[in-house]
């Protein structure tokens, strides 16, 4: 963690989050080093779908039709930050984190991480198999960090 902020300070890039099933740790995780302040801009919790509609503007029907937990929304939720913050690494987080809430479909577990720098675009999809809701976001917390991480 440390050597990532490290990383971008030296790079001179700022980043910015928006979360669902992480419910802002991954903000809290980079903010608990000292100097992310110099790198970190905005992190915002979009957890309800009603949320990412009005405040990341993603068209209810693409939430509809993929549902929240989906490649579309987490692509949707990266680029409509990125309009939101206007710094250079922009991360979105969707998934189920459980215990509840999993289908067959989308199991609990099941998580899509967006990194997006300049025009490049990651989507990943993971299915972590941990038995509890606190796991399972620290273990995409820990993901997300690792993509940021292999992208700058």
């Amino acid at each position: 963690m440390n050597s990532l902020v490290k990383k971008l300070l030296k790079k001179k890039l700022k980043i910015s989050f928006v979360e669902s099933c992480t419910g802002g740790l991954l903000a809290s995780t980079i903010t608990s080093v000292s100097g992310s302040s110099k790198i970190f801009n905005l992190g915002l919790i979009t957890y309800s779908n009603q949320s990412k509609i009005k405040i990341l503007k993603i068209n209810k029907n693409l939430i509809k039709k993929y549902g929240a937990v989906s490649p579309e929304c987490c692509k949707a939720m990266v680029l409509n930050l990125s309009k939101i913050s206007k710094v250079q690494i922009n991360v979105s987080v969707t998934g189920i984190a459980g215990p509840k809430g999993g289908t067959k479909n989308k199991p609990v577990g099941l998580v899509y991480i967006g990194v997006k720098k300049g025009e490049k675009i990651l989507i990943n999809k993971s299915l972590f198999t941990l038995k509890n809701r606190l796991s399972i976001q620290k273990a995409t917390v820990k993901k997300a960090l690792k993509l940021v991480n292999s992208f700058v």
